[in-house]
C-alpha cells in the first residue's frame, strides 16, 4: 500500500513578512508625522503673522483717533509689551479697536513671543522729525531661523531689531 503525503500550506504570515511590514508602517507614520508638525508650526507662524496684521489695523485705528500710538505697559522683558502680562495693548482693546488680546500660540508668558513698543523722537538715531514710533515683532518664529521671508524689518542707524526679532514692523508717526 503505497502512503500519499500531502504537503498542507497554512494561510498567513510568516514572521518575517509581518516584521518587515510592521516597520514598514512605522516608517510611513513617522513621516507622516513629521510632515503634520510641520505643517502645525506653519499655522502657528501664520496665526502669529496674522495677529500682528490685526494689531497694525487697530494701532491705525488708535492713531487716526489720538495723533499717536499707544504706549506699552513696558512689563514684560526688556520693556515690551507682551501678551503673557495680560495688558498687551490694552487701549486698542479698551477703545474697541480691537475684538480680543492676542496672543502666541505657544509662547505666552512676560518674556512673550509677541512685542511692541513705542519709542520717543530720536531713540537710536531715527530722526527726530519723524516723530515717535513704534516696533512690533515675533521674537521666535517656529518655521525660520533669522528673519522671516516676509518680515518687513525695521531699523534705525543705532539699532535694527531684524536682529532681535525673526519677524518685525514698525511706523513712524510723521
Amino acid at each position: 500500500m503505497k502512503i500519499n503525503y500531502i504537503k498542507t500550506h497554512q494561510k498567513g504570515f510568516t514572521l518575517i513578512e509581518l516584521l518587515v511590514s510592521v516597520a514598514i508602517i512605522a516608517l510611513l507614520s513617522s513621516l507622516v508625522m513629521a510632515a503634520l508638525n510641520q505643517a502645525r508650526k506653519g499655522a502657528r507662524d501664520s496665526q502669529r503673522i496674522s495677529s500682528l496684521r490685526e494689531l497694525q489695523t487697530g494701532l491705525e485705528f488708535y492713531y487716526d483717533k489720538h495723533s499717536q500710538y499707544p504706549d506699552g505697559d513696558g512689563a514684560g522683558a526688556g520693556g515690551w509689551d507682551t501678551p503673557g502680562d495680560g495688558t498687551f495693548l490694552t487701549a486698542l482693546v479698551n477703545e474697541d479697536f480691537m475684538q480680543n488680546h492676542v496672543h502666541d500660540p505657544l509662547a505666552d508668558d512676560d518674556t512673550g513671543n509677541l512685542r511692541y513698543h513705542r519709542y520717543a523722537a530720536g531713540d537710536f538715531g531715527c530722526a527726530v522729525e519723524r516723530g515717535a514710533f513704534y516696533v512690533m515683532g515675533v521674537a521666535d518664529m517656529e518655521r525660520s531661523s533669522g528673519a522671516h521671508e516676509n518680515s518687513l524689518g525695521w531699523s534705525c542707524p543705532e539699532r535694527d531689531w531684524q536682529d532681535e526679532m525673526e519677524f518685525v514692523v514698525g511706523k513712524f508717526e510723521n
